[in-house]
């Protein structure tokens, strides 16, 4: 023992025959021993006493505890860390409850040490529908696997639910048995928002109407999305890492230098209004905010351009001469009122139609056009529209300048100002004259296949059945529930099935069958002659899309 630390040891030596009892010095107390070849190392000095009865023995034991103090240093740092660590690192029994709780576990979960230690884990942290999430990674745990980064979430102890990626460790005692687990919670909340955001950003970008662009400061294109494929004709694979000067005509280079300049001090370029090229060499007029993208130091790197096409501004205006050209022009009454009711447009066809002319109606209130027993229309639409609603194909009455009246349908749409609010109505007029004709002759000619003494049926041009009168019901027994739908040669005796498609073909071709003797079936099975006439149906394109045909039964001829 080095001779500075005799007098120590004689000390605690003395003071152990005062009270003889198993102690050691060392850990407290420094003590140090050396080697043979003179090298010193700290100790630890054990004084044990074994009584024989006659005399006090004392057993000195020393030991090395360079290795013991190193471990406590450890222990210290590893503390510390703990301790100090931005992350939750939360201890527990292998069975789930909790040992260990350091300030950022009390930051990030609001309980105190006190409030947890001893809890189950799964009970205080997991959301209801997580709870068995413990005990399954507290198994894998036992069995020594590790659990890295669990996406899962937690809950705060004020309820509030959020996202956290936990890493859990085995602890495991001297004999390497594990006895509890380490975990490391990381809220991940802000990560989380920033890949969503960056998620949102990117489907921004790619579903994006406009071109964007992003380039390099040397002009070299390093990204783009589908409107720029769209716009500009060139695939990604085509254009990325190819030089902007692809995109900009001859002349306008000049000014792209300007741009870059501008970029490089940091400036924002917005709404500039110049031309691009396409793929195919085509010139079009563009609007271009170009941005600058910087690294994480601040610095310039780069350019984020949105391209717009503004071909179609640049036509607004003609395509509003041109609908001024098709209201002028068209077949319907196209006029506009204020809010209140005063005509403020009129068009040729509203002139035909009312009998005003646009110097004679211009101006006037709207109630010169209603008849006075359906005035009561007049508030039911202004309510609609002052509340932006449209109002469709409303059927009315409307009259003319010469006091007749005539059925209209009704369009009428809201007109707003530049604020949005509602200022006037757009009415398209549809003289229903002719449709109400078509309509009463379509309601006699139903009215004679109803009264008919003739079957009268009609079918699509695959043979179903469409409709069915009433004579066809006395004739062949069946109602129209038990028919319509279904297909007619049930109707046809098995012999002469084959006249349906000889029949079908000539309907096709737009033929008329007229006058042919066959026979037929009634529900009861009795076969009776019949002589059919057949007529295609057409639609408004005279396209044939089905047949008609008369039943006429002849057995009292026969």
């Amino acid at each position: 023992m080095p001779e500075t630390l005799w007098q120590i040891y004689a000390e605690h030596k003395e003071g152990y025959f005062a009270d003889p009892r198993t102690r050691s010095s060392g850990l407290d107390v420094e003590l140090g021993g050396r080697h043979q070849d003179g090298t010193e190392f700290p100790i630890n000095i054990s004084l044990s006493h074994i009584d024989t009865g006659d005399v006090l023995l004392v057993i000195t034991a020393a030991g090395d505890v360079a290795q013991h103090r190193q471990v406590v240093r450890n222990v210290g740092l590893t503390m510390a860390v703990v301790e100090s660590a931005d992350d939750a690192i939360i201890g527990s029994t292998i069975s789930g409850t909790i040992t260990s709780w350091n300030p950022a576990a009390e930051r990030m979960y609001g309980y105190s040490s006190n409030e947890v230690i001893g809890r189950y884990v799964g009970d205080l942290l997991a959301p209801a529908d997580r709870a068995d999430e413990a005990r399954a990674v507290l198994a894998r745990i036992l069995a020594g696997w590790h659990v890295e980064h669990l996406e899962t979430e937690r809950v705060r102890k004020d309820g509030t639910m959020f996202p956290v990626s936990i890493t859990i460790a085995p602890i495991r005692d001297e004999d390497g048995v594990v006895v509890g687990a380490s975990a490391v919670h990381r809220d991940v909340t802000e990560q989380r928002q920033a890949f969503e955001t960056a998620q949102r950003m990117a489907a921004i970008v790619e579903s994006s109407e406009d071109a964007i662009i992003g380039e390099t400061l040397e002009g070299v294109i390093a990204s783009w999305n589908p409107a720029a494929a769209r716009m500009f004709g060139y695939s990604s694979e085509e254009i990325v890492g190819k030089s902007v000067g692809l995109l900009i005509p001859e002349n306008q280079a000049g000014e792209a230098k300007a741009v870059v300049a501008k970029l490089s001090a940091g400036q924002h370029v917005e709404r500039l209004e110049t031309f691009n090229v396409r793929k195919d060499g085509t010139v079009f007029p563009i609007s271009l905010t170009v941005s600058p993208i910087r690294d994480p130091a601040g610095a310039v790197v780069g350019a984020s351009v949105i391209c717009r096409d503004v071909t179609q501004q640049r036509e607004a205006s003609a395509a509003t001469q041109r609908m001024a050209s098709i209201v002028e022009f068209s077949g319907e009454a196209i006029f506009g009122r204020t809010i209140d009711g005063i005509i403020t447009s009129w068009n040729p066809a509203a002139e035909r139609m009312y009998g005003y002319s646009s110097e004679e109606i211009v101006g006037k209130r709207i109630n010169l056009l209603i008849p006075e027993d359906r005035t009561g229309e007049i508030e039911a639409i202004l309510a609609k529209i002052s509340a932006g609603r449209p109002v469709e194909h409303l059927e009315t009455i409307r009259n003319r300048r010469d006091g007749t009246a005539f059925p209209v349908s009704l369009s009428v749409s809201p007109i707003n100002g530049a604020d949005g609010a509602v200022v006037g109505a757009s009415v398209i007029s549809r003289d229903l004259t002719e449709q109400k004709r078509a309509l009463a002759v379509a309601q006699h000619m139903a009215a004679i296949v109803e009264s008919s003494d003739d079957a009268i049926i009609s079918g699509s041009l695959d043979g179903m059945i469409t409709s069915w009168n009433p004579a066809a019901e006395r004739m062949y027994g069946y109602s129209s529930a038990e028919v319509i739908g279904k297909p007619a040669d049930f109707l046809t005796p098995a012999d002469r099935t084959s006249e349906i498609e000889a029949v079908l073909e000539t309907i096709k071709a737009g033929q008329y069958v007229e006058h042919v003797s066959t026979k037929r079936v009634r529900k009861d099975g009795t076969v009776f002659p019949v002589l059919l006439t057949v007529s295609p149906i057409r639609d408004a394109e005279g396209a044939v899309i089905g047949t008609s045909v008369i039943h006429r039964d002849v057995t009292e001829r026969e």
